[in-house]
């Protein structure tokens, strides 16, 4: 089956025809484009919607803990590679299909413009070759009737007997002339016709099918495009479906690690205050002094009984805990977060102890890479200054401290709210134990001791509010001096617990280094903490002078 014989006639036809091939091409295109559109958009706005219900990441305490929470935005991150696979096919579908049949729709239309074009020149030579075989035989024609119309007017002539010899002559002569340019013109009228029938056999037997064959070869190829196109409109879906399948089992996974046990364990870690519940409140008895006056037979004041529990005491202590059955009073933000319960502080603390450790360990890492970079210099001065690391190294060191400082205070704090956590049942006044403080006295490492003979170093811990356990405790006696030191170096004490010093200055010691390297010292005018001991010079005496500033 062939077009350049079938169709020899129909050029008109298939010209329309290869037409409506590359409108259908151009149109499949579009729907392919609106298709990839489509795509985009809902990728869009799943990654829109999955943006919307994602927590927000400003604040650890943000971040989802419960099972149901998790799976939830575990959910919302397989939806949103869900989305991404969208975006795949999207992209697939604009290289692999929309993209070439663009292309080769371009390079469709070049090559049937050029057929055709061929077609409308072998159409028009072939017209050509018409026209003049057509002009031959219309001048063939013409001679041949002059030629009649001369032979009639030589035969009139010869046979007049009026007429001239000259005359039937000259006839002769025209008859002849006549004649003779008929026969060229029929050798030439022959000639063309034979020219043009060739031209014509040519035209249909072999330019003509060779042209249709070409845009037959094109049209079919146009077919086998649109196919591929249509294998990889449905393959560019087809192979993101195993990740779409995962992406939906992560979903279903997502589901299954609900566990409602854990919530629930979470919820009481969330919002348990460490706090016993609220014992009986004791009876007080306003009627004594009745039934003794009675007795008495006297009006007199009444007396304060050793029993009798005062009211203001108590009211005042029931009122400290009340508010574990309401809300708890709002107030600020403290550093030693006072403001929160026992066990939801001692979390805080715990939290902030273990990223405070981590950071200790990266300036720790970096301090050791510090130092062997500084011990290659040396044995290598080519490859760099060993002086010019002591800048960042001391300020690693001084890094190092601050945190160590940070962690000391902070795991006083863990110890006070352990300690008093613990010993909820056994509270006892400071004047039971000779006014030697139990709690809240830290020293640069957190250590804590519930030994009344042995004093814990540490800063005192100033606070501009009143724990419940403020009323419980007095103020301690100043520790006596055991000695004085002289400062090497100079110390900015920032830290909470420290105290500045300026070189020279002189110092008293109250308390001595116990492993930890720092010294508890006092100004003259009383102001104490705590001193690094590689920056002073101790000398233990029991009658140390005042604080005096060498120049």
């Amino acid at each position: 089956m062939s077009w350049g014989t079938e169709l020899w006639d129909q050029f008109d036809s298939l010209d329309k025809h290869t037409q409506w091939g590359i409108d259908f091409l151009e149109r499949y295109a579009k729907f392919v484009k609106e298709r990839i559109e489509i795509e985009q958009n809902y990728a869009k706005q799943l990654r829109n919607l999955v943006k919307k219900y994602c927590p927000k990441r400003s604040s650890k305490d943000e971040e989802p803990r419960f099972t149901s929470c998790i799976a939830f935005f575990n959910i919302l991150n397989e939806l949103n590679d869900y989305a991404g696979q969208r975006e795949v096919v999207a992209e697939e579908m604009a290289h692999r299909v929309y993209g070439e049949l663009m292309r080769y729709a371009h390079d469709l239309k070049t090559e049937r413009k050029m057929h055709l074009q061929e077609g409308r020149k072998a159409q028009q030579y072939l017209d050509m070759c018409w026209k003049q075989m057509d002009n031959s035989k219309k001048k063939f024609e013409r001679e041949c009737r002059e030629a009649e119309k001369a032979q009639q007017s030589y035969e009139r002539l010869d046979n007049d007997t009026n007429a001239t010899k000259a005359d039937v002559e000259k006839a002769k002569q025209q008859l002849n002339l006549r004649t003779h340019m008929a026969d060229e013109n029929k050798n030439e009228y022959a000639a063309q016709l034979q020219n043009f029938n060739g031209e014509q056999h040519k035209h249909f037997y072999v330019v003509i099918p060779q042209i249709y064959k070409q845009l037959q070869e094109m049209d079919e190829r146009r077919t086998i495009k649109l196919s591929e196109c249509y294998r990889g409109f449905a393959d560019s879906e087809r192979k993101v479906i195993p990740i779409i399948s995962k992406c939906l089992e992560g979903m279903i996974l997502a589901a299954k690690s609900v566990d409602e046990r854990r919530d629930s364990q979470m919820v009481v870690d969330s919002f348990k205050s460490g706090f016993e519940p609220p014992g009986d409140f004791p009876f007080e008895d306003y009627s004594q002094h009745i039934y003794r006056t009675i007795s008495d037979g006297t009006i007199s004041a009444p007396r304060q009984e050793s029993g009798k529990v005062d009211a203001r005491t108590t009211v005042g202590k029931a009122k400290g805990k009340l508010w574990l059955f309401g809300k708890k009073p709002k107030g600020p933000a403290l550093e030693d977060f006072s403001h929160l319960p026992p066990e939801q502080r001692r979390k805080k603390l715990q939290q902030r102890i273990d990223e405070l450790n981590r950071e200790l360990q990266k300036e720790s890492d970096q301090k050791d890479a510090l130092n062997k970079m500084k011990d290659v210099y040396e044995k290598n001065p080519q490859m760099g200054d060993p002086g010019s690391l002591q800048p960042k190294l001391a300020e690693t060191m001084n890094n190092i401290d601050r945190l160590r400082m940070e962690i000391h205070k902070n795991e006083a704090w863990l110890s006070e709210v352990e300690g008093k956590t613990g010993g909820r049942g056994d509270r006892r006044h400071s004047s039971d134990i000779n006014h030697l403080v139990t709690q809240g006295r830290e020293s640069p490492e957190g250590s804590y001791t519930d030994d009344a003979n042995q004093e814990v170093r540490g800063p005192p811990q100033q606070h501009s509010h009143h724990s419940e356990f403020d009323d419980e405790f007095e103020d301690d006696d100043p520790l006596p001096a055991i000695g004085h030191c002289k400062a090497i170096y100079p110390f900015d004490g920032h830290n909470e617990g420290t105290l500045a010093m300026k070189e020279g200055e002189v110092l008293y010691i109250i308390e001595e280094d116990k492993g930890d390297g720092w010294t508890r010292a006092r100004r003259q005018n009383g102001e104490e903490g705590y001193v690094p001991t590689s920056y002073i010079d101790v000398t233990l005496e029991k009658n140390s002078k005042g604080a005096v500033t060498y120049i």
